[in-house]
């Protein structure tokens, strides 16, 4: 069994802040008839209580996968094949599936991307909500009730009290995922992991639902794993930011300092990429060819395909994360030997 987590250099930062959740080593394998390959290989990330976590890659980057070990829903025959995840202090990744399934809405809240879909369209909101309080809170029904009216109207649904009896296609799309938010945080949890929660929504919406993200988890101070493929909507949320690559960490560091500095390749691509809102129209520059497939990963970093800055020992050894300013980046330009 693997040690309790300790503080990281690249969360040094919020080291004085309770660790809600701490990942070392993440693996998670699947088999298939080509072989087994790693959606999540060696990941390790911490989150502090009232922390943003922004996770961020373009599809196929291992973020949704990360996010569902994390909670414990990996489909067999897919499985965690390494590492550990604990929350609060506690081991929770061996735990039965009975045990996870008490966690899940209790402590661990989860913003699903569709919220049209997470939602069932044959039950009440209402209902939704108050089975949800009432399986994880000793309240009586009528009190789960008021609960779910003001978990709708500190989402900012109006006249809660009325539309609470309405059904899911009675909302719009942005006013279902502020009913899925209020759903994710009902019962209080400790961490919320919403996966690319903005992605359905226009531009206008996207900003309201990330701030009202941002504000409860202040308010409640609960730590949150925020995925996305939107390095905008990182840059206006997180705290701090995780990008991955091939399953793998590229880069961990402070919102600000990643998108300044990118120490990464992978991540300067990805802020090339990005269209500025405030600053000088500027052709984009793309990152050259595509995500490998999980059965073809290359040998060494598997971003050196890419990289404009390949050396040979890219394409022989997977770099170790070297430490960056409040943060880490696994890239053989940071080892010390090499010629700035």
């Amino acid at each position: 069994m693997a040690s309790t987590p300790s503080a990281d250099p690249e969360n040094s930062d919020a080291a004085a802040a309770r660790q809600v959740l701490s990942v070392r080593g993440l693996v998670v394998e699947i088999p298939t008839r080509a072989g087994v390959v790693r959606p999540v290989d060696g990941v390790s990330f911490d989150i502090a209580a009232g922390e943003i976590l922004g996770v961020v890659g373009e599809s196929g980057a291992g973020k949704s996968m990360t996010g569902a070990a994390v909670i414990g829903l990996i489909d067999p025959p897919g499985r965690i094949a390494g590492g550990a995840v604990w929350l609060d202090g506690a081991r929770i990744d061996d735990l039965g599936p009975e045990a996870l399934r008490r966690l899940r809405g209790k402590r661990i809240g989860m913003i699903f991307q569709d919220p049209l879909t997470a939602l069932n369209p044959l039950l009440r909101i209402g209902d939704q909500l108050t089975e949800t309080i009432l399986t994880h809170l000793r309240v009586s029904p009528a009190e789960a009730r008021a609960r779910a009216v003001a978990a709708l109207a500190e989402v900012g649904v109006p006249g809660a009290a009325q539309r609470i009896d309405s059904y899911p296609h009675a909302f719009s799309g942005g006013m279902r995922q502020r009913v899925v938010i209020a759903l994710a945080l009902a019962a209080e949890p400790d961490l919320v992991i919403a996966d690319e929660p903005t992605t359905a929504l226009d531009v206008s919406v996207q900003a309201q639902i990330t701030a009202l993200l941002r504000r409860l988890c202040r308010q409640r101070g609960a730590a949150v794993m925020l995925i996305t493929h939107d390095m905008g909507v990182i840059a206006e949320t997180a705290d701090r930011v995780a990008v991955l690559y091939a399953g793998r960490l590229a880069e961990i560091g402070p919102v600000r300092g990643v998108i300044a500095t990118p120490r990464h390749p992978y991540t300067a691509g990805l802020m090339a990429a990005t269209p500025s809102a405030t600053g000088p129209g500027a052709r984009l520059r793309q990152i050259p060819g595509a995500m490998p497939r999980l059965d073809a990963i290359p040998q060494g970093c598997a971003f050196h395909p890419r990289c404009p800055h390949v050396m040979a020992r890219c394409k022989t050894e997977a770099p170790p994360p070297f430490p960056t300013e409040g943060g880490a980046a696994a890239c053989w330009l940071l080892a010390p030997q090499v010629a700035r």
